[in-house]
């Protein structure tokens, strides 16, 4: 049995997202298995508008962006497994548990996120999601991602 993986560059990202600079945080996709799993990459530089208040003299990504971040790779995973969304509808981050942050991102990091889908059920999707630096867990989640129609 083959497998096969998949990649998505940045012209395809965002055609799936609705994030725009400075808010989208997702690189590139690595791979990705519809209905499975996805490896994304962001790319963290100095020059991001955060890092001149978070911290000053110790730039430090903030840990609510990389939970961003990796809602945006179940948004992308999503997309990819579910198919183009209704007009006027959007999905939506519903919910997240068992955050937890192991070690801070600075400028210069490749965080690595990876999304594995878990289950539907009434409308929401849930995913357990890890972001890592150089092999070492940075943070690890689990999230729901949930289709609707625009409020």
């Amino acid at each position: 049995m083959t497998i096969h993986m998949h990649t998505l560059k940045i012209e395809e990202i965002i055609n799936l997202l609705p994030h725009r600079y400075p808010f989208l945080l997702v690189d590139r996709v690595i791979e990705f298995e519809k209905n499975k799993y996805l490896r994304a990459v962001k790319n963290v530089s100095v020059n991001e508008p955060f890092f001149q208040g978070h911290f000053p003299g110790k730039l430090i990504f903030p840990g609510v962006l990389i939970l961003e971040a990796m809602a945006q790779a179940t948004g992308i995973l999503a997309f990819k497994s579910m198919g183009k969304l209704e007009s006027g509808e959007l999905y939506y981050f519903a919910g997240i548990d068992e955050a937890r942050f192991k070690r801070p991102v600075v400028p210069g990091d490749q965080m690595i996120m990876e999304v594995n889908f878990e289950k539907t059920r009434r409308g929401l999707t849930r995913f357990k999601g890890d972001a890592t630096v150089d092999g070492k867990i940075v943070c690890e989640a689990k999230m729901m991602c949930a289709r609707s129609r625009e409020v």
